[in-house]
């Protein structure tokens, strides 16, 4: 099989560091970011991606970016093909020149929509039905390379940005080893992308809060889109409230947004009101306090009168 470098560092990378290694092909290095400090105590821990690789016993190169020594070893390493996936950093011209056959990505969307860092996200959060993945040819511009092949998935609606992602990881780990070994062989060739490009920037916490006005449908997409991470939040009576997935409710249709209200009877569901119909709540975080279903949480309010989030 072929010479390939590997760049990616969380453990959405995993998947497709495994495929490439179960098929055949010689990792002369793996490219992933230093070890970073994880939990309360603050431990400095290696990727998921780097942690793969020492298990396979395979050459690392930790760095956070392409600096001149970063250029140089990858340079040496007489690779045919480098291959990306979510490495988190950018591959500057004269690196992605270094490499025979050039960088290609495994980018979680179907290009050109969704360019950027957080495209299952954003693919949540605009209440997306199909989103896919793409393997193109990297280029000095944001995620403008031509395509060497695509994948569709259908987004589910218990989708949270958290289990999506992970199944596209699975799913377009299988996408990037055909285009390796078809691109490589010259049967696959790269087509420039086509249509109007959006985009999918980072996430910051902020991104988290939900507008209760929105309609049902935006409500749950957003929750799912910043599940796990940054995390879906709500205000009551000023402190956050943590939310996890919602269902949405569309026979509660008469609760103003916000309004809180819990279905009589063992079992019944937390409701809070949308600009739309009602969302269900699942779980729930208070401040100061583990993750619990909703309705254990709501039952123990004893709160008088109307409950409103926001």
């Amino acid at each position: 099989m072929s010479r390939l470098i590997f760049a990616g560092t969380p453990a959405t990378a995993v998947p497709a560091l495994e495929r490439l290694i179960a098929d055949g092909h010689e990792i002369v290095a793996v490219l992933t970011r230093p070890d970073a400090p994880l939990g309360r105590k603050r431990v400095l821990t290696p990727s998921p991606v780097a942690a793969a690789a020492q298990a396979h016993g395979l050459p690392l190169i930790k760095a956070s970016r392409i600096d001149d020594a970063t250029h140089e070893a990858i340079a040496a390493l007489g690779a045919e093909l480098a291959v990306v996936v979510a490495y988190g950093g950018l591959i500057p011209r004269r690196t992605l020149d270094a490499v025979a056959h050039g960088w290609v990505n495994l980018h979680f969307s179907l290009l050109p929509l969704l360019r950027g860092a957080a495209p299952v996200q954003h693919a949540l959060i605009q209440c997306h039905d199909v989103t896919g993945a793409s393997v193109f040819l990297l280029e000095e511009g944001l995620d403008t390379g031509p395509v060497l092949g695509m994948m569709t998935e259908a987004v589910q609606p218990t989708d949270t940005s958290g289990v999506l992602l992970d199944r596209l990881a699975h799913a377009g780990s299988e996408l990037l080893s055909q285009a390796v070994v078809g691109y490589l062989a010259g049967r696959v060739v790269p087509v420039a992308q086509q249509g109007e490009p959006t985009l999918a920037p980072k996430l910051s916490r902020e991104d988290g809060l939900v507008d209760w006005r929105q309609a049902a449908m935006a409500v749950r997409g957003r929750i799912a889109g910043v599940t796990p991470e940054p995390g879906a939040f709500t205000h009551l009576d000023g402190a956050v409230l943590k939310l996890e997935r919602v269902d949405e409710a569309p026979d509660v249709a008469q609760l103003p947004p916000g309004e809180l209200r819990v279905e009589p009877g063992k079992g019944g569901r937390v409701l809070v009101g949308t600009g739309s119909h009602a969302v269900a709540l699942t779980r729930v975080q208070p401040a100061g306090k583990k993750m619990m279903a909703a309705g254990d949480w709501a039952r123990g309010l004893h709160t008088e009168g109307t409950v409103s989030l926001g």
